[in-house]
This record gives C-alpha cells, structure tokens and sequence, in this order.
C-alpha cells in the first residue's frame, strides 16, 4: 500500500511521538538507559523548539515520521512555553549521574558548533534548527519534501543564506545533495558508556 504523506505544523500532541523519532534516529539507546535516552530526546527537542520560527513536520499514514525546523535570526524570539517545557525536560535529566553526563556530552558538542560558527565570520540570516526523519521512512522523498519546504520558507521571509550544524552519526551527505556547501569541520575523540571513537562535526551553508 502506498504512503499517504502531509506536511503539516507541528502541534502539541506531536511531541511523544517526535520524541521518538529523534530517539531513533540518534541511536541513543546505544549510549544511554532506556529511561535516559527518552529524557535526553524530550530535552533535545524542547531546546530546538526554543530556536525556531518555523516548523513542518511529515506525517506519514497519521502518525508523525519527521520534522523540520527553521530561524529566521532576525526575527526570532523564543517561545515561553517551548522554554518552560525545555527547563522542566532538563531538570528531569539533571537528577541522575548518567543524565548529568550526558549533558556535559551535549554542552562540549554546543561549544564546537559555536566554534565551528565562529569561524565561518558570516552575518547568516537563517538556520535549520532540526532535521529529523524515522529511518524506516529514508530514501522515499519525504526527507527532500521537508527540506524544500523549509527553503520555500527561507524565500518567502527574503532570508539569502542560512546554515545547519551536522556530524558523521547523521546522514551529512545529503545535505550535500541538496546543494549545499561545507565551510568547516572540526574532529572530536568521544566516550560515551565506554565506547570511544571519534566524530567529525560540520558546519554547511547554502544560498537561498
């Protein structure tokens, strides 16, 4: 049977459901306890909903499968309730060890992407915030739907250029396939529950 697939808002009873989704995609069940690895996804997606003025999520055959969010800089201001959900998703994983951990991961991963930024010496007038999609739902076109819709975004609010953060545990490459540039990298040792590797982490651009 084919795939019935909306692009829709994002709406409040999304959420559990994106959660999971981000969960999934980030594979944090290899680094973190069930328990911990639903929290950290309740606390990366109420951070990414504080940095946003525009989302879309795919819904596929009623149930949503992925998401898009996009800034625009200028005119930005952050949600209060996206902030109060955020605080209180965060305190959640503040009260066990393997919680606060994992945030100290999450802050050494924030402080590269605002290096990584910082080298780009570039007045930018959008971001992508988030990109997320199930993995059961790949290779379809509905990541490339999401994405085009976030560009008929970026037009219609006059923004020229916009970036987006990324790494080697995402699927970087297509972002490339949708023309877009990469202005700096920067490689990481990482230990996570006892698994060491090392991560590159991305900085691309695009010219709308």
């Amino acid at each position: 049977m084919e795939n019935s697939v909306k692009l829709r808002e994002l709406k409040k009873r999304d959420l559990p459901a994106l959660e999971d989704v981000i969960r999934r995609t980030w594979n944090y069940d290899k680094f973190a306890t069930p328990k911990t690895a639903r929290k950290l996804a309740k606390v990366y997606l109420a951070t990414c909903l504080t940095n946003q003025t525009y989302t879309r999520i795919a819904e596929v055959n009623g149930v949503p499968a992925g998401l898009i969010l996009g800034k625009d800089i200028e005119k930005h201001h952050c949600p209060l309730k996206y902030r109060l959900h955020q605080i209180f998703a965060v305190c959640g994983l503040l009260i066990s060890k393997e919680g606060r951990g994992i945030l100290n991961f999450y802050k050494n991963v924030d402080d590269i992407d605002n290096q990584l930024l910082k080298q780009c010496n570039k007045d930018y007038k959008g971001e992508v915030a988030l990109f997320a999609l199930s993995p059961e739902y790949r290779g379809l076109g509905i990541g490339k739907m999401l994405f085009h819709s976030l560009l008929a975004y970026m037009k219609s609010q006059s923004i020229s250029d916009f970036y987006l953060y990324t790494d080697t545990s995402c699927n970087f490459g297509f972002y490339e396939h949708q023309g877009m540039i990469r202005q700096q990298q920067h490689k990481h040792l990482v230990d996570m529950k006892g698994q060491k590797g090392e991560l590159e982490f991305y900085l691309y651009d695009m010219t709308v």
